[in-house]
């Protein structure tokens, strides 16, 4: 697909799959990455890495329906890992690469800036289910006009918990949709109308999922023997403000592309309409 192809499917539909972003050895570096945030997060790493995962420790969460178990090793069953810039030079790297850069300024402009870095590992067996749900729906950014990336970082499947999406939902305007975590045998949504509308989005290790910031999505549970690990970054232009409910605050985001080379970008807060 080309890129007027790739923008005109993204607009109308709400989301775009791009195979082959990451190659082999880039996945394989990111797998490495994963399983040593998850010996930081079990206390298990070296005196080098002390700092940074001391800061690692603060923004990992922990499966909130695997209670107390863990992996082998003793590893604990982690759900995600957010704010991933700040403690790995692997996944702040990953969200500046050049292959997502090159389809987020076809889908953006030429000026980019990251309003999320997370990764959500959805564990062996224990990988609790995604409500459906939309992005702008919780977050403080207007007008909602972000676009995620979810990045597979291995096979992602219906059976591991693979992507849901409904597409054109984007065209829905901002929803209420509650809690997003659910249990494994509970469904994605208490709305039939649009449970019927949902489509998995199997990816390909290395393959990623665009879609728009008001696109319903979720994902089930992973029932599987082995984890369904996602990297998962959000973007914007600089036309879409910081909003609070009181129009206080300040807030600063790193610079992905383009701004004349910035670093990152403070905006101020807007009250919100």
């Amino acid at each position: 697909m080309d890129k007027n192809s790739q923008k005109t499917f993204f607009e109308k539909e709400g989301y775009l799959i791009v195979e082959n972003i990451l190659s082999p050895a880039e996945i394989k570096e990111c797998q490495s990455e994963i399983q040593r945030l998850h010996e930081f997060a079990a206390g298990q790493e070296s005196e080098s890495d002390k700092e940074r995962a001391d800061i690692a420790r603060g923004h990992v969460q922990r499966e909130p329906f695997a209670k107390d178990e863990t992996q082998g090793n003793q590893l604990p069953v982690l759900r995600k890992a957010e704010n991933t810039r700040q403690y790995s030079q692997v996944f702040r790297n990953l969200a500046q690469h050049p292959n997502l850069v090159a389809v987020l300024q076809n889908l953006l402009g030429e000026d980019l800036l990251l309003f999320r870095s997370t990764l959500m590992f959805k564990p062996a067996l224990h990988g609790s289910s995604h409500g459906l749900h939309q992005d702008s729906a919780y977050w403080p950014m207007e007008p909602p006009r972000l676009v995620t990336v979810s990045i597979a970082l291995n096979d992602a499947t219906p059976e591991n918990g693979c992507f849901k999406v409904v597409p054109r939902s984007h065209e829905w305007g901002v929803q209420e949709w509650g809690g997003i975590a659910r249990q494994q045998d509970a469904e994605l949504t208490d709305r039939e109308e649009v449970a019927k509308q949902q489509l998995d989005v199997p990816l390909s290790a290395g393959s990623a999922l665009f879609f728009h910031s008001l696109m319903v999505h979720g994902s089930g549970p992973n029932t599987t023997q082995h984890p369904r690990n996602t990297a998962l970054y959000a973007y914007f232009s600089p036309e879409v403000r910081y909003v609070t409910k009181d129009g206080k605050g300040e807030r600063a985001f790193p610079v992905i592309a383009g701004l004349d080379g910035k670093d990152e970008m403070t905006f101020t807060a807007q009250k919100a309409s």
